[in-house]
């Protein structure tokens, strides 16, 4: 959520930035909205004030048997407190609306950020391994030893659409996926594992910006709990509420969960195989930390994501999304975007964003500085390291020979009993 203070401040900047988010200018509203709820504040008090000033000299007049003014005064008493009722449930309702208001606001980009609508306008800051050469390089669901253990039909007819059974090697080797990724970042990267619920309140998906927003991208259990669609919802809000101490920070985690989406904004998009599912799993990275250090963990959290690709010797690109490609909640992102032979193009394969403290003012985030002072929101970044089904593919494309089996990262070995391939016929060797 937005700091009204900077918008005070800054209008013309705060409209700019939102601009580049294809936006039309706010900050007039906005204002608009914080002056009728701050005079409407003012007002409460004043009429407060009065009340609190009647009811002192009321006692007086009781004592001085002075009936008319203390019937005068008991009248305006009365009369100012429903005035006070009146005015708070009056600036209760507008700081309501303020605050929903700006709960509808995307996070505005640094500085640094590209303008640009949409992916077109992405750049691309690196790029890692080449390619390699396939002759009729076939998606991953075609492979001849991958078909055994990848079953869509299945699990249309358990599900619906938009979900697959795995079996065998390929159940295995996506398990292996993940534990391989949580190994790396807790052994390497210093990040503290983590399990946690996949249902959560609204404050949780309020708090990571899923709701207002994205509610249809969602699901909801008839009770009211959502299925989170990434644990960067549950990670990131375990700081909820909470003062820390700066020397708390930063604050590293990593969970492997199921995730939820409904992907209602994606009709018909990458329907074939395993690229978009309703159900699927990842690995995330969250960090909390002071302002002054953000910047510099996203850039470390982006070389934790690449690192899993490189030792699992996946050629992949590094962009920068564009200001119109953004996270309703980033202010600056990098994308992994890993080569897919079946499709002969970069895939994204995880999104690595530093929020600031948009999240944070939201959760109601906090640290003491060191060195004393006023409360400071941490800032917060999120990151897939990485998504796990995504992985799979790019490991099977890949990883295809000819004969229809899959040669398998030599990392990958240990989780799989020393076997290297999946044969033609889907068995592991």
């Amino acid at each position: 959520m937005h700091d009204i203070k900077y918008i005070r401040e800054n209008p013309e900047v705060f409209d700019k930035a939102l601009s580049l988010r294809g936006l039309s200018k706010m900050s007039a509203k906005i204002l608009s909205l914080d002056e009728e709820r701050r005079s409407a504040i003012l007002a409460a008090e004043t009429a407060t004030a009065e009340q609190n000033k009647a009811a002192k000299k009321i006692g007086k007049a009781k004592s001085s048997n002075d009936e008319t003014a203390f019937n005068t005064l008991r009248d305006l008493v009365a009369s100012k407190k429903k005035e006070v009722t009146s005015l708070a449930s009056q600036a209760k309702e507008l700081d309501q609306e303020l605050a929903d208001l700006l709960m509808t606001i995307p996070n505005i980009p640094l500085s640094d950020v590209p303008a640009g609508e949409d992916e077109l306008e992405n750049i691309e800051i690196f790029k890692w391994g080449t390619p390699p050469q396939i002759k009729n390089a076939k998606e991953h669901f075609e492979i001849a030893g991958v078909k055994p253990g990848m079953d869509f039909e299945t699990a249309s007819k358990l599900s619906g659409s938009r979900f697959v059974l795995l079996r065998g090697s390929i159940a295995r080797v996506h398990r292996a996926l993940s534990q391989f990724m949580l190994d790396i970042h807790i052994n390497e990267h210093g990040m503290t594992e983590t399990m946690t619920p996949v249902l959560v309140r609204d404050e949780a998906m309020y708090g990571t910006n899923q709701l207002p927003k994205f509610a249809e991208d969602s699901y909801k259990t008839t009770n009211g709990w959502w299925l989170i669609p990434t644990s960067e919802v549950t990670l990131t809000n375990t700081v909820s509420g909470q003062n820390l101490n700066e020397t708390d920070l930063p604050i590293r985690l990593t969970a492997h969960t199921l995730c939820f989406r409904s992907e209602a904004g994606s009709a018909g998009k990458d329907t074939s195989g395993m690229l978009r599912q309703h159900q699927f799993e990842k690995v995330e990275m969250v960090s909390i930390t002071h302002p002054a250090q953000s910047l510099e963990e996203h850039s470390r959290m982006t070389k934790c994501a690449q690192a899993i690709l490189e030792k699992l010797g996946l050629p992949y690109r590094t962009v920068v999304l564009c200001t119109g490609d953004m996270g309703f909640g980033a202010r600056k992102t990098h994308d992994l975007e890993v080569w897919l032979p079946g499709q002969g193009k970069y895939r994204e394969i995880s999104s690595i964003s530093v929020c600031g403290d948009f999240q944070a003012r939201r959760m109601l985030a906090r640290f003491k500085p060191a060195e004393g002072g006023k409360l400071q929101f941490v800032h917060t970044l999120n990151g897939s390291g990485v998504a796990v089904g995504r992985c799979l593919i790019a490991v099977l494309e890949n990883g295809q020979n000819e004969d229809g089996s899959v040669s398998l990262p030599p990392v990958l070995s240990p989780y799989l009993g020393n076997c290297t391939r999946i044969n033609s016929t889907g068995g592991l060797e």
